[in-house]
């Protein structure tokens, strides 16, 4: 993210960079939801403006799973080859059909407590029979993108950050960025 707003007349800081918050429960039944939580919680607790995101796999198979649980589908504390590892288990005997699959980015801009911008994109592929590729993290490595017929893990990293769901939602909070500051001077 830091990478996409270089340049911008914006200092910007993480969490890690602020004083110890609670952390803000990811109740919500979609990533907007999560999302849209996280930003108003921690942007009434700091003065400037506040980015959350969330996202992850959505899987037609898997009835939308693992979804909002994508980083801890196959336990609490998941790693991503176990998450992979499930995935496929459930997935094993399905058609085509039930192996397309999405990833999900939405991210939300707050101000003290105000939404300013809401955003959301996301990718289509299929999930692939096995992993290839070692770029990438999480599902990437089963995230068949059939444009390149790669899946995401085998995409050179600067070409995924610009087709991703992830880049797609990062060019539009751009766009947003420019119009909020414009307005603001």
């Amino acid at each position: 993210m830091r990478a996409f707003l270089r340049g911008y007349p914006l200092r910007i800081l993480s969490l890690a960079d602020l004083p110890p918050l609670k952390t803000c429960e990811e109740t919500g039944s979609t990533f907007l939801e999560n999302a849209r939580s996280k930003s108003i919680y921690y942007s009434q607790n700091w003065e400037g403006l506040t980015l959350a995101e969330d996202s992850g796999l959505e899987v037609e198979g898997l009835a939308g799973a693992p979804g909002v649980h994508s980083a801890r589908f196959s336990a609490p504390r998941a790693t991503a080859v176990k998450n992979i590892v499930k995935v496929l288990n459930l997935l094993e005997r399905s058609n085509r059909e039930k192996r397309n699959a999405r990833f999900v980015s939405s991210m939300v801009v707050s101000l003290e407590g105000t939404v300013l911008a809401e955003i959301e994109e996301h990718v289509n592929g299929i999930i692939a029979p096995e992993p290839k590729g070692e770029n990438g993290f999480g599902y990437d490595p089963i995230f068949f993108y059939p444009p390149l017929q790669k899946t995401f893990a085998e995409i050179d990293p600067n070409e995924k950050n610009r087709i991703s769901h992830r880049g797609k939602a990062l060019q539009k909070l751009r766009l947003f960025l420019q119009q909020y500051l414009q307005m603001s001077l």
